[in-house]
């Protein structure tokens, strides 16, 4: 769930949506309020929704229960006190709960919590869940949730990952742990999810996997805080959202921007997903992470400034690894998994002034039941029992292919690349597009061994850019580190990449 594990040294609709709405700015941690704007006009319709907050009812609605801030835990006594499929309005101010740190709100199935303008729900530093328990169908607008201490991996907003939430129009911010954890059929629209310690969300359920989830027209900013990934280096635990084993996700119309780390980051077992119309911006990390996941579509995102932190820190260590904006990892198009698509396509975007563009990697030596599998315990989802990718039989037919997640079937196409270096201050490795795998060696029973692997990533599966427009110095890395090409030598044989696409290289420089 890092960056590598390798062998060598180290839409209209939403915009419609968001133009008329936003989220309120009601804590006094200015830290968490990035004055960062879309530097674009092909962003000037992003999701500006922590600036300009939509207003909740003033006035209760029809059969709703009024919950008055001045009433110490009173959310929480209301709740229990009132039927399923209830209706509670917070009047404006700050809302408060018992001072245990268990204290939660509990809701039962399809109640729903509508904010005032000015209501807030505060854990006060001390309570760690805001909202949790099973109940299914549960709605909550126009609340501002933060304050509250979740443990690392843990959330505070739909705590237990119950199926069926509804959040519009919310403020989750300035909490420890991941503001707001994800069920099946979730839908997260027109919300500010800012400044938490870890993540924006974390969509991660137990069990079955999640499906049918929907991240519509949401500003995603300035989360892990708490900079988990020094805390526990390598940790994978980190992003504005992070995904594990969703299957079925539409992305779409965000403002995903300046997060201590990666945008977003889809890893382990994830499937089916499209990712679509958002600005990714000025996050310290990738833009984008697809690993050990299949089957996406990838189109028409603004993507700008992303990774010139990390990107540059292992520069100047120099690390040789092309570390990319959008970074497909051992992630492919598999045609036996059900998805609306059957490869990872990306196309239409714009990618302007990151550090490095695209990178299709695969660790030889990363596949079910490898010590080298970070995703630890997990398998891939054509062999979901790891005890049988053992030697003998993962050397032959079909375990040889289906034990390891693979880079394949991955489309890049008509999407431009525009990189000037004076704005990006770098004058290497900052500027590369790459196909590539390790010398296979560990465990001493891989079948995966040599290289293998980086003959089938770069030659043999699928992999292919064309028609794309790159304005600025280009390079290319194909099979491994040490292979950087030059425009006419990538489109050239053996690798006959970039076929129709044109080259600017004067421009950037």
């Amino acid at each position: 769930m890092k960056w590598r594990n390798w062998a060598w040294p180290a839409a209209p609709l939403a915009f419609v949506l968001l133009a008329a709405t936003g989220c309120d700015s009601t804590s006094d941690d200015s830290a968490a309020e990035p004055t960062a704007q879309p530097s674009t006009s092909a962003a000037r319709n992003v999701a500006r929704v922590c600036a300009k907050p939509a207003a909740g009812p003033t006035k209760a609605p029809a059969g709703a229960v009024t919950v008055d801030p001045a009433v110490t835990g009173d959310l929480s006594a209301k709740t229990k006190s009132s039927p399923a499929n209830t209706t509670f309005w917070l009047l404006p101010g700050t809302h408060k709960l018992e001072s245990d740190r268990y204290a939660q709100v509990i809701p039962k199935e399809g109640d729903t919590y509508l904010g005032a303008p000015g209501a807030v729900l505060d854990g006060g530093k001390t309570n760690q869940y805001a909202f949790g328990g099973p109940a299914r169908n549960v709605t909550i607008r126009y609340l501002t949730v933060q304050g509250f201490v979740a443990p690392q991996n843990e959330g505070v907003v739909n705590h237990d990952s119950a199926d069926g939430w509804v959040i519009e129009h919310a403020t989750i911010q300035n909490n420890s742990g991941a503001g707001l954890m994800a069920g099946a059929r979730q839908q997260v629209r027109a919300s500010c999810l800012r400044g938490n310690g870890q993540y924006g969300m974390n969509a991660y359920k137990s069990g079955d996997p999640i499906s049918g989830l929907v991240i519509e027209g949401n500003e995603i900013s300035a989360n892990n805080t708490d900079d988990w990934e020094r805390k526990q280096s390598g940790c994978g635990c980190t992003g504005g959202i992070k995904f594990w084993a969703v299957n079925g996700a539409d992305i779409r119309g965000n403002w995903v921007h300046d997060n201590h780390g990666t945008g977003l980051w889809a890893d382990t077992n994830n499937n089916d997903f499209r990712i679509e119309d958002n600005v990714l911006e000025a996050n310290e990390g990738a833009a984008l992470i697809y690993e050990t996941s299949y089957n996406a579509v990838i189109r028409n995102n603004t993507i700008l400034r992303n990774n010139w932190v990390e990107g540059r820190r292992y520069a100047d260590r120099g690390d040789s690894f092309p570390f990319a904006t959008i970074y497909l990892s051992e992630s492919g198009g598999e045609p036996r998994i059900k998805a609306r698509t059957d490869k990872i396509e990306v196309y239409g975007n714009v990618l302007e002034n990151n550090w490095s563009g695209i990178t299709l990697w695969e660790n030889a030596d990363r596949f079910c039941n490898s010590p080298a599998n970070t995703s630890s315990g997990d398998c891939t989802l054509l062999q979901r029992q790891s005890n049988r990718c053992a030697r003998p039989a993962i050397a032959t037919a079909p375990l040889y292919a289906d034990c390891r997640w693979k880079t394949q079937r991955v489309d890049i196409h008509n999407n431009r690349f525009v990189l000037d270096t004076s704005v990006v201050h770098c004058t290497v490795k900052c500027d590369r597009m790459a196909v590539l795998a390790n010398y296979g060696t560990y465990p001493d029973w891989s079948p995966y061994q040599g290289e293998q692997v980086a003959e089938a990533i770069t030659l043999k599966q699928h992999n292919r850019w064309h028609d794309n427009v790159y304005i600025g110095p280009w390079k290319f890395v194909a099979h491994d580190p040490s292979r950087v090409l030059e425009s006419g030598q990538w489109q050239a044989t053996p690798y006959q990449q970039d076929a129709g696409s044109t080259f600017a290289p004067q421009a950037g420089g």
